[in-house]
């Protein structure tokens, strides 16, 4: 599935839509874009395997579609067709999707995570899934991040590459 941000805030989607990773409402699939129910003041989207996330302008996230690993980060494992909140997450600037898991990068330099941690991706310390956000250990000053399918890098300030995960 594909995702846009247009220039008034809102989010469009379209394609596969098993999930409900276009965030309509539906599990429909669609060649055309259509628009993500009651999201709008965005900054920024990203598109997971078969979730999605949107970050607000107030840097609260959203997300929705496949959550079995809970990396919809609303405290549960149930797919949502529609946009929840993710549980207990404010302040972020970034967002970053991997296939199962979730990035965010709070304004104060830390990195937060939550979905499969199979490989350790989410950077906690352990293998287990969460389906709310940990904060990745002893990672500060991070300026930038990425999910990969089940790996997850950041960037400090201090120009350093920090990696966890899976190193197939």
């Amino acid at each position: 599935h594909t995702l846009t941000l247009k220039e008034d805030r809102t989010v469009w989607a379209w394609g596969n839509n098993y999930y409900g990773q276009l965030g309509d409402g539906t599990t429909t699939s669609n060649n055309s874009p259509v628009q993500v129910t009651g999201l709008t003041g965005v900054k920024a989207v990203a598109a997971g395997m078969l979730h999605s996330v949107a970050l607000n302008e107030d840097g609260t996230v959203w997300a929705w579609g496949e959550n079995y690993y809970g990396q919809l980060g609303d405290g549960t494992t149930v797919n949502e067709t529609s946009p929840v909140q993710v549980a207990g997450l404010t302040g972020v600037k970034a967002v970053a999707t991997g296939d199962y898991h979730t990035l965010a990068l709070k304004e104060d330099g830390t990195v937060w995570a939550w979905g499969d941690n199979y490989c350790g991706q989410l950077g906690d310390g352990t293998t287990a899934e969460k389906s709310s956000p940990v904060q990745v250990i002893d990672l500060t000053g991070v300026k930038a991040i990425y999910a990969g399918a089940y790996y997850t890098l950041a960037l400090k300030e201090d120009e350093t590459l920090w990696a966890g995960g899976s190193n197939y």
